[in-house]
């Protein structure tokens, strides 16, 4: 069945037939990808870790917390795909959507954490860098390369990462764990050949402030979202404009906009118009306006003629 016939629906169906062109197909496939990523991640983890302690390099050890970081955010990107794919329930009338932002939002505070811990040990070293066993660790490293593009490439490929936040918080950790993997091969690179040991601090700091950037990006994006912000590119006082622009439509008022999760938004209104129009004409104009121009399917409106008062309104924002 092609996506134009969701239209016949009535709204509800509609508004998740929509949703689900949309996602359907990429829900299959980010989960896919985040397995895939996922597990190649917990292995070269492993090895990090274990390849950090027998050859005493903090930046490969500074890789493996990344990775760890790396796979808890993967796994709660699994568990967000398979929760947002639950249907809506009667005490969770928008399903579980939501906690895709919510698990964006704790991978960008255990982000902070890990930078935080690789920081604190790299400053330990500065003071007396001990050596670094380069050539095992430029090994360890180059083999965390590689696994980091093979997660990369299974996300870009199979995932949305370009409009999920959930699927994208989560490439962008791998993304940051392969910068981290050319960095220990650059800081081993510099042991091997001039015996800088200082490299292996500075290099982890460096891979510490990535870690820091991109959980601050995922942290302002997902509290955006938890605090019902305004989708990014939607303007209230454009979309009052336009509504205030239909024929027999007095004024617009508690005009709301906000997100349930990435490219989901939703939007209510209440619109008051001259008692000789007619309200559901109005209604209709505004429904098809918020979908073709603004591309919004969950609007709710409510019409009202000068014979409405909102006395509590008024008396709360006075």
């Amino acid at each position: 069945m092609g996506h134009h016939h969701d239209h016949s629906h009535s709204h509800h169906d509609h508004s998740h037939g929509h949703h689900d062109h949309a996602h359907g197909i990429s829900r299959q496939g980010n989960r896919k990808g985040l397995l895939i990523a996922f597990l190649i991640t917990v292995t070269i983890m492993v090895l990090e870790f274990a390849g950090g302690l027998i050859t005493n390099s903090l930046a490969l050890l500074s890789d493996s917390g990344h990775m760890l970081s790396d796979a808890s955010s993967l796994l709660l990107s699994l568990i967000a795909v398979s929760f947002a794919a639950r249907p809506p329930s009667s005490n969770k009338t928008y399903g579980y959507y939501r906690f895709e932002i919510l698990a964006a939002f704790i991978n960008g505070i255990t982000l902070f954490v890990v930078a935080g811990y690789i920081i604190y040990e790299a400053i330990e070293r500065f003071v007396d860098p001990p050596k670094v066993a380069s050539g095992t660790m430029m090994i360890i490293a180059v083999i965390g390369l590689l696994a980091n593009l093979l997660s990369a490439w299974s996300l870009m490929r199979k995932g949305n990462v370009e409009d999920n936040i959930n699927v994208k918080s989560a490439y962008l950790h791998v993304i940051g764990d392969a910068l981290g993997s050319v960095g220990a091969i650059i800081a081993g690179l510099l042991m091997l050949l001039f015996g800088w040991y200082i490299a292996d601090p500075i290099i982890s700091v460096v891979v510490a402030l990535l870690i820091l950037k991109s959980a601050w990006g995922v942290l302002q994006q997902s509290t955006h979202i938890l605090m019902e912000g305004t989708p990014v590119g939607m303007n209230q006082a454009d979309i009052q404009k336009s509504l205030r622009a239909i024929a027999g439509v007095v004024d617009v008022h508690d005009l709301h906009i906000w997100s349930i999760t990435s490219n989901m938004d939703s939007f209510s209104c209440h619109i008051v118009i001259e008692d000789t129009a007619d309200s559901q004409t109005v209604l209709q104009e505004a429904i098809l306006m918020m979908a073709e121009q603004y591309h919004i399917e969950h609007t709710t409106i409510q019409v009202e003629t000068s014979r409405i008062h909102h006395e509590s309104l008024h008396e709360i924002k006075g």
